[in-house]
């Protein structure tokens, strides 16, 4: 799903990945510290397989609800690209997108689930086409 970002002047002081609980924790230096699993942020990836590259062209993801995370890399000094084990390892995700899903994981998660609901289908069931 395709998310409008605007830039943010704080920065990561701390990243975690909590593999037991496949949950991304990340603090920031303006004091805000976010929780964040890896399946909200596999379904909100960037990358133009998920959000193709022109509005209208987004694709719902789905099935992704046991998703973790194997590997974070450092994508110069603004983000991380992480790798999902699921395969999915195209989508970069920038301090301000992070800083983004973490300040509206309510509104976002909520937006998703409804978009399931629409579309027919659970958490755990792939999108058939």
């Amino acid at each position: 799903m395709r998310l409008p970002v605007k830039p943010i002047q704080t920065f990561p002081t701390e990243i975690k990945l909590h593999q037991i609980s496949n949950l991304l924790e990340i603090s920031f230096d303006d004091g805000n510290t976010y929780t964040l699993p890896c399946e909200y942020l596999r379904v909100y990836t960037q990358s133009a397989e998920a959000v193709g590259h022109d509005p209208g062209q987004e694709v719902l993801q789905t099935g992704k609800e046991q998703v973790t995370i194997t590997e974070i890399r450092p994508i110069g000094n603004y983000g991380i690209a992480p790798t999902f084990s699921d395969g999915h390892d195209s989508g970069i995700y920038s301090w301000d997108l992070l800083y983004k899903l973490g300040a509206e994981y309510h509104t976002l998660w909520a937006d998703y689930l409804n978009k399931l609901e629409a579309a027919g289908v659970t958490r755990t069931q792939p999108l058939k086409n």
